[in-house]
């Protein structure tokens, strides 16, 4: 069974934002929910760019030394960058590796931890 479109629409559903990048910090992907998130930046537009020219030189410093440390060892794979209490999550960088288990970029998650407010299972459109 080919996988590739079920991870596809994982990402187009997620509801926080998710931008991939390669090696060379290029976005190579950027969900809908990305897309709003960074609207006043570009948006989507922002895919095909270096997620460097978006951040400050502090940043840029630590996004480095965080792929370097995802390089040293199969078993990094997740660290811990950012709290933000104003929307009440946590910030993640996140390693991206190949069947082989080889560094293939990386990407930021967000973890919201605000209680849901939408009511169970309903249906309504």
């Amino acid at each position: 069974m080919e996988l590739l479109p079920f991870f596809k629409s994982v990402m187009e559903q997620d509801r926080s934002a998710v931008v991939l990048c390669d090696l060379e910090h290029t976005i190579i992907y950027m969900n809908p929910a990305a897309g709003e998130r960074y609207a006043k930046y570009g948006g989507m537009a922002l895919a095909g760019k270096s997620l460097l020219a978006c951040h400050s030189p502090q940043s840029n410093d630590m996004i480095r030394r965080v792929v370097e440390w995802f390089k040293a060892d199969q078993a990094h794979n997740l660290i811990y960058t950012f709290r933000n209490d104003k929307e009440n999550k946590d910030v993640y960088m996140i390693a991206l590796r190949d069947d082989g288990g080889e560094l293939i970029g990386y990407y930021e998650k967000h973890e919201y931890r605000n209680r849901e407010t939408m009511k169970l299972y309903d249906f309504k459109p």
